[in-house]
């Protein structure tokens, strides 16, 4: 028997679900991007911020006309038929379980503060990871419900951390000479930048997994475009805030190698380094004892910023994991309904109404991607190239599927609309997804020339989810449509 999906969701608990990847993102992609973009980190961030708008503008219609789980995997179904939405899911199966692993695998750096090991030994570390995506696993089988209010607090309280660090940090880091310094003097190469801000795109995993809550919130329609635009806010002054002072604490050398997997570490360090109480409090012009007070609170919170970070950002990071997971769980359930892949990788649970199979299945492919990080140290990359085959590639079948289908099917109703359109033929396209497929696409194809792990690996991934797709189909004697 089929159990649908519960309706539970509002605007906190989805926009907490996507700012768990969009937010968390900034813990490491500041740190992957720095591998390669190296002094142009800033601005690799802010040139993949304006496709992240074309991205949330995207989805934020396609979700209020399609308000299932899917996501872009849905839009393309809908609007190239079921071997196009197959492709387009497959592919961001691959970029939602990388999601998941990337995201377990820097919280134990970032705790590294607390016990060493788990930053310096690999085995230690990814050994922890693998039981940070266990235990999700388990609650995620309970159900969302069980969940929400722990994606809500670690939101509010992330968020409120990361506003902190910035006002410290324009406070008392920020220096425009050294900034400016550091973007010249360690310019990449071309190639490099463009990889830059194509790794920096693991933070669109937010948006996605939005979208797939849609079947599980309370008027979609108008809900997920509210949070998505809110989370999109949001996000674009974290990236722009934390980038530039990180590159005012430090070189982009030192961000892309001692602070690769915990970059928001070493900008909380170097706050905590620069801030001298007694001078702040005297500038104040308080009283004698206002002054000392203001002192002591100061000098508590300069002693305290680095733990304070290192476990918000473990916490955010777990929230990542989770949305990652959820996110995977809610794309099987949608396309094993539509027979794209094996029927019980849909089934939902009778008590907990959730898909439960699919949620145990690739939380256990998610451990499996970390097993190379027992032995070695370098697998922090690769899992980003490997991020931004699957994610990018399902992105520009979003931005396809939107404009397609204001053309083929221009009566399906639209709580949102996209307002910016030209006319083409009898209908209006807008124009931001035309922008943002074309970036997307250069920007993948750039990835897929450069990176080998990625190319290779990708690539495999796709050729074994096709062979599956049509064996399956094959033996529903169901025929493919438009293979």
């Amino acid at each position: 028997k089929a159990y649908p999906l519960r309706r539970v969701l509002g605007i906190p608990g989805l926009y907490s679900v996507g700012y768990g990847n969009v937010g968390s993102s900034i813990y490491y992609a500041l740190g992957i991007v720095a591998l390669v973009a190296l002094g142009a980190t800033p601005i690799a961030l802010a040139l993949a911020g304006i496709l992240f708008i074309f991205v949330t503008l995207t989805y934020a219609e396609g979700t209020a006309m399609l308000p299932e789980a899917g996501g872009s995997a849905s839009f393309a179904r809908h609007a190239f038929g079921e071997s196009a939405g197959f492709i387009s899911g497959w592919a961001l199966m691959l970029s939602y379980v990388v999601t998941i692993a990337i995201s377990a695998y820097v919280i134990p750096p970032y705790l590294g503060y607390f016990w060493h090991p788990l930053k310096e030994s690999p085995l230690v570390g990814t050994v922890f990871s693998m039981g940070i995506i266990f235990l999700l696993v388990a609650m995620n089988v309970i159900g969302v419900r069980e969940t929400s209010f722990v994606n809500v607090s670690a939101a509010v309280l992330d968020l409120f951390v990361q506003l902190l660090i910035i006002s410290l940090g324009l406070l008392v880091v920020f220096n425009f000479d050294i900034l400016i310094h550091n973007i010249k003097f360690y310019w990449p190469s071309p190639e490099n930048l463009i990889m830059g801000i194509a790794l920096a795109a693991v933070a669109y995993t937010g948006v996605e997994t939005m979208s797939q809550m849609a079947e599980e919130t309370k008027r979609p329609g108008i809900r997920v475009p509210r949070a998505l635009i809110l989370m999109t806010i949001t996000v674009l002054v974290l990236f722009s805030g934390v980038s530039t002072i990180a590159l005012s604490a430090m070189t982009p050398q030192e961000l892309a190698t001692e602070w690769a997997t915990d970059p928001v570490a070493g900008i909380a360090s170097a706050i905590s380094l620069a801030i001298e109480p007694g001078q702040i409090a005297s500038g104040l012009s308080l009283g004698q004892e206002a002054t000392l007070i203001v002192t002591w609170l100061i000098d508590g919170l300069r002693k305290i910023l680095p733990a304070l970070v290192a476990i918000l950002a473990a916490s955010i990071l777990f929230l990542a994991t989770n949305a990652g997971l959820m996110g995977v769980s809610r794309l099987a359930f949608s396309l094993g309904r539509y027979n794209l892949i094996p029927i019980q990788l849909s089934r939902v649970h009778q008590r907990f109404k959730t898909p439960y199979i699919s949620i145990i299945l690739f939380g256990i492919v998610a451990i499996v991607i970390l097993f190379p990080g027992l032995f070695a140290s370098n697998l922090f990359i690769d899992l980003g190239a490997l991020y931004v085959f699957g994610s990018l590639l399902s992105f520009m079948f979003a931005h396809a599927a939107v404009i397609t289908l204001r053309l083929r099917r221009p009566d399906l109703p639209r709580p949102f609309r996209i307002w910016w359109n030209i006319k083409f033929r009898n209908g209006e396209i807008p124009v931001t997804a035309i922008l943002g497929f074309l970036g997307t696409a250069i920007i993948w194809i750039v990835a897929l020339y450069t990176q080998p792990i990625g190319r290779w690996v990708g690539l495999s991934w796709m050729v074994i989810g096709l062979v599956i797709y049509v064996l399956y189909r094959w033996s529903k004697r169901s025929p493919s449509h438009q293979m």
